[in-house]
């Protein structure tokens, strides 16, 4: 299976979980959780979370995938 498909079934299977199910499906994946969240430092977070209100308040624009890869071919 591929692993977007994997995702996507996972998200279903999450979305309609009970509690009992979705605690421990936590559980199960809690200290990969954890370790994930040394990830990116408190400056990159911060940062991240900027770009994002600025994007949702419309000061910045965003681009899709085939914009952005067009914009890449059009560099090279």
């Amino acid at each position: 299976m591929v692993v977007a498909s994997v995702k996507e079934k996972l998200h279903e299977y999450i979305d309609g979980a009970d509690e009992k199910k979705l605690l421990a499906i936590y559980t199960l994946v809690e200290s990969d959780i954890d370790d994930r969240s040394g990830l990116y430092s408190e400056g990159d977070l911060a940062t991240f979370r900027e770009t994002s209100e600025d994007y949702a308040s419309g000061k910045i624009k965003g681009y899709t995938v085939k914009e952005s890869m067009q914009h890449i071919k059009e560099q090279v």
